[in-house]
């Protein structure tokens, strides 16, 4: 099993508007990001997040750039029993199409024992534009994926049909405008992930000389 961090460590306690935040040198953060992997989802087993360990993850998740601190998101949490009657739903809505795929890939939602929605809520109409606001909800899933690994668990990132049809999402109770920015399905590695092919530096990298 996978060592966990002891959460017991941190001050949770609210940080009053104003207050300067000194920067934090770490450079366990620096090799976290630099070995950062998501975890396959059909691979993540129990245990889960604690409720405690939760509560963090959130605060971090909110933690995030938000041009215009307007906040153009918002997180829905699942118990063990809801996440499973949604799969139900969502099984229920591919096989009525015949469609096999559909029904396969939920396979990556009701294994993981925890998961977030992370849906993206735009404030419009707005000056700051719809793909800031956009940047910002991904934001907050990125975040959760380094402080899930940060604590000892693994995490995936998904969006797959159920994040795009338009039936499913009236099942997650998404309003009008709004739209997935991700799942994120957390648990403990029952294997730990292989590395994958990583973008070449000299290909991404270069200078702007005008």
């Amino acid at each position: 099993m996978t060592a966990k961090a002891d959460i017991r460590q941190l001050d949770l306690a609210p940080i009053p508007f104003g207050t300067p935040l000194p920067a934090k040198i770490s450079a366990q953060t620096l090799d976290l990001l630099l070995t950062r992997r998501s975890t396959p989802a059909p691979t993540l087993g129990l245990p889960a997040p604690s409720e405690d360990e939760m509560e963090v993850l959130l605060k971090i998740g909110f933690r995030v750039p938000d041009h215009g601190k307007i906040g153009p998101w918002r997180i829905v949490r699942f118990t063990p029993e809801s996440k499973a009657r949604l799969v139900d739903k969502l099984r229920a809505l591919a096989e009525a199409r015949g469609d096999k795929v559909q029904a396969g890939a939920l396979l990556k939602l009701s294994t993981p024992p925890q998961a977030l929605l992370v849906v993206y809520s735009p404030v419009q109409p707005h000056k700051i534009p719809l793909w800031e606001q956009m940047g910002s909800a991904f934001a907050i899933c990125q975040n959760l994926l380094i402080a899930a690994g940060a604590m000892g668990y693994g995490a995936n990132w998904i969006t797959d049909w159920y994040a795009y049809d338009a039936e499913a999402k009236a099942l997650l109770g998404l309003k009008d405008g709004e739209e997935v920015a991700g799942f994120i399905y957390l648990g403990t590695p029952t294997e730990a992930p292989l590395e994958r092919d990583r973008p070449d530096y000299a290909e991404r990298v270069s200078f702007w000389e005008g």
